[in-house]
């Protein structure tokens, strides 16, 4: 569960920086017109910190941290995130600085929405399997309440 914590933390921290990023170099170049950067952080924010804080939640529930395919779900979608935020990164910076994007960039980042979307199915997967398991042992047996009268 600390992997799902820390991610999460390291993910706001990115994500704020990247707004910071974002702000700065189009107020440093006068550039008002449209570019990736404006969804880096939004992204960093949403897919990384708000998608470990629901993966941590989701594992304190159904234990999902103690396997090896939680493992490769965790490192798949890192690393699908990492390669789609760098190629928006450098497509941006590359925009806002007037300079030519490579082709090259956008199967890159095509790349990177694949391995995220791996990541996912592995999650789900995971998700799934626990779901059954959790089915087939019932809920566990709760003291019945006591009430005042």
């Amino acid at each position: 569960m600390r992997k799902s914590y820390y991610a999460a933390h390291v993910y706001m921290i990115l994500g704020l920086i990247s707004g910071l990023y974002y702000r700065e170099i189009t107020k440093i170049n006068d550039f008002e017109g449209d570019t990736q950067l404006s969804v880096v952080h939004t992204h960093l924010l949403a897919l990384g910190m708000l998608g470990f804080l629901i993966v941590l939640a989701l594992d304190k529930q159904f234990q999902l941290s103690g396997s090896k395919q939680f493992t490769y779900f965790f490192w798949f979608y890192n690393a699908g995130i990492a390669i789609t935020v760098l190629t928006m990164l450098i497509r941006g910076t590359q925009t806002v600085l007037g300079n030519h994007v490579p082709e090259a960039v956008s199967w890159i980042a095509g790349l990177g929405h694949i391995v995220l979307t791996v990541g996912l199915i592995l999650l789900f997967v995971l998700l799934g399997k626990r779901l059954n398991e959790h089915t087939k042992t019932g809920p566990a047996e709760t003291e019945p309440v006591k009430t005042a009268t």
